[in-house]
């Protein structure tokens, strides 16, 4: 990659829909979602998009992800253009998305082979092994999906996406259907496995403390349709953090105020700067809140 191209760019990126029969009068007509969206994201970085709901950001993710293309613009990563789905991009969905015919452990060992099918048995089944114990999830290894919570459910997802060791792992909103108090743990792990393997992180979220606890940067969309990227701001507080030591550090309260009062505003356009209230004055939340067999039938030898 030549000197001064970043790792990952998006590249003035705009995404329109059709509008539906019936929803316009005027034929034709075109729905906007977000417009000229430009970020760059260096490798080994912990990028964060926040904003409301409609601004875009989980299809700005799937146009990373190849799932779908921009009307205008391009993804670029690693110097080539992002026309499909690949492996050198793994996603976690909120949703879980694990294959219930599958165990845990198997979830996780069918990306391995997918990833490297020239692998022998042992040594898929070595790394396997190594990224599922990393997201502490031993002793889990036979069970079903339907038979794991939602955090240990969300353990496997991140250990299957980590596994394949991807460029650039996307993250859209992946803890929002996990209790707050197992989401703080699995929070906490995400970052000890980013920590050991410095991938190139993209993540959604609502969460504005989410987001400055994992985050090197913080991309702020205005309000949609036609939302646009208002500001990325840095996080300068040192690695690594705690919620418990966030609580009392100047420079999380002033940065959580700064992002709230722009959400509060749903500021639509561009502003050279974001007016940083006192502690006292920053916006509350409420402003935003049978066991299986070891190999599975279906798995690829």
């Amino acid at each position: 990659m030549e000197p001064g191209v970043s790792f990952l760019h998006i590249d003035h990126v705009s995404k329109t829909f059709p509008m539906l029969h019936g929803e316009s009068k005027r034929k034709n007509e075109t729905f906007t979602v977000f417009k000229n969206v430009d970020l760059q994201i260096e490798a080994g970085q912990f990028v964060t998009m926040i904003g409301h709901s409609g601004c875009g950001k989980s299809t700005l993710l799937n146009i990373i992800a190849g799932f779908d293309q921009p009307t205008t613009g391009g993804v670029i990563l690693d110097g080539k253009l992002i026309e499909r789905p690949g492996l050198d991009r793994m996603v976690v969905f909120q949703s879980f998305a694990l294959m219930p015919w599958l165990s845990a452990f198997s979830n996780v060992r069918v990306a391995v082979q997918a990833a490297h099918p020239l692998w022998d048995k042992q040594k898929v089944r070595a790394w396997t092994q190594k990224y599922f114990d990393m997201m502490n999830l031993h002793g889990a290894e036979k069970k079903w999906p339907a038979f794991l919570s939602g955090g240990m459910r969300q353990r496997v997802g991140l250990a299957r996406a980590f596994a394949v060791e991807p460029k650039v792992l996307l993250l859209d909103e992946p803890f929002a259907q996990i209790d707050a108090l197992t989401r703080g743990s699995i929070q906490e792990e995400l970052v000890r496995m980013w920590t050991a393997t410095r991938n190139t992180v993209f993540m959604v979220t609502h969460d504005v403390d989410e987001a400055i606890l994992l985050s090197d940067r913080i991309a702020l969309m205005t309000n949609g349709p036609e939302a646009e990227l208002a500001e990325v701001i840095d996080v300068n507080i040192p690695r690594p953090r705690t919620r418990e030591a966030l609580i009392d550090s100047p420079e999380y309260v002033s940065l959580r105020a700064q992002i709230l009062r722009f959400l509060v505003k749903g500021a639509k356009h561009r502003t050279s700067t974001v007016e940083v209230p006192p502690p006292d004055e920053a916006a509350t939340d409420e402003a935003m809140s049978h066991e299986p067999e070891e190999d599975d039938a279906g798995v690829a030898a």
